[in-house]
């Protein structure tokens, strides 16, 4: 099972159509092909070290997707202001690792755009 999370906290699963699943290696070059028509794309991080998501789901909101961007795999509290500032919409994480990092963890995080370093430097 898996647990999804949002700007308001954890949520169970909600979408039943099609999903598109990215790997985290997806050529850029071939997103608008592999997208295309789809409503929920999920995209993988395989470690919470492997940033190459975050990139491909800038890449797609630039290429103009609108639909649902969901990241799934091992993303953590910490990353949840910058999966947002990609794109991305949502989190899918594990129910283990939602035990090991609670819902407050990650609501402390969702003004994602507070927690915006360079905007917080420029003052």
């Amino acid at each position: 099972m898996s647990t999804l999370i949002r700007d308001d906290g954890f949520h169970a699963e909600d979408y039943t159509g099609p999903i598109i699943d990215l790997a985290s290696d997806t050529q850029p070059d071939q997103l608008a092909q592999l997208t295309q028509g789809a409503a929920l794309v999920r995209i993988d991080f395989p470690s919470f070290a492997d940033g190459r998501g975050f990139t491909l789901a800038s890449r797609l909101r630039a290429q103009g997707f609108a639909g649902r961007l969901r990241a799934r795999g091992h993303v953590i509290a910490d990353q949840y202001a910058m999966a947002r500032r990609m794109g991305f919409d949502e989190v899918e994480i594990s129910d283990e690792l939602a035990a090991r990092q609670p819902e407050s963890q990650w609501r402390a995080r969702a003004n994602w755009r507070g927690h915006d370093y360079q905007s917080r430097l420029r003052g």
